[in-house]
């Protein structure tokens, strides 16, 4: 018996590996999803973790250090932002 493969229908699926928290600290969107600036998840809104272990949304950490009321600092612990790594 011979089998003809007609049409295919591709599904995939993805997450970031994060090691904690599940959603962004600023904006509460999960990981998985994108934070309110982008329209989709993926190499367009990476993620951010810092040195005080904390992660967030590229877009979301960016323009919290860019508010005079930041002072630089994590908005979860108020420690001086430093970045550890971005996801890839």
């Amino acid at each position: 018996m011979r089998v003809k493969i007609k049409r295919y229908h591709a599904v995939a699926n993805w997450t970031w590996t994060t090691p904690k928290d599940d959603v962004c600290g600023i904006c509460r969107v999960p990981f998985d999803g994108c934070c309110p600036l982008c329209k989709s998840p993926g190499d367009d809104c990476p993620l951010i973790w810092g040195k005080c272990t904390h992660i967030f949304h590229s877009h979301c950490i960016t323009n919290w250090l860019a508010t005079e009321s930041s002072q630089g600092q994590c908005p979860m612990d108020r420690r001086p932002f430093e970045i550890a790594s971005t996801s890839t």
